[in-house]
């Protein structure tokens, strides 16, 4: 069983992760142990997946490397993120599957998906 996946993000930016993680795509934010909070980042829950965004110095986004988040009513997804101002990129590549890419406030990929049918 899978407990999480943790991003990377950089420095002194809880408050864009905060914006994105809960505005956008509603998830609860998670109070982090005393020794981890002071690490710095955050740490999120909702929709099946709970996500740990950790801070790195030199930060680079995950460009391929992405959690695959499995989400009802696609389409009301894409809408969601594109209405915020992040791209809903469709992919017809994976059998079963319709998905799209999008990326996070950092540049983090992430992917939605919903079983056809």
């Amino acid at each position: 069983m899978l407990h999480h996946v943790q991003l990377a993000a950089p420095p002194d930016r809880e408050d864009a992760l905060r914006a994105f993680y809960v505005g956008v795509l509603g998830l609860a934010e998670l109070e982090k142990p005393p020794a981890l909070a002071a690490r710095g980042g955050c740490w999120f829950r909702g929709h099946g997946i709970e996500l740990h965004l950790g801070v790195e110095q030199e930060f680079r986004p995950a460009t391929k490397a992405h959690p695959g988040i499995q989400v009802a009513d696609l389409d009301a997804w894409a809408d969601r993120l594109r209405e915020a101002g992040y791209p809903a990129q469709f992919d017809d590549n994976f059998p079963g599957m319709r998905r799209f890419y999008s990326e996070d406030c950092h540049g983090n990929r992430l992917e939605f998906l919903e079983p056809i049918g």
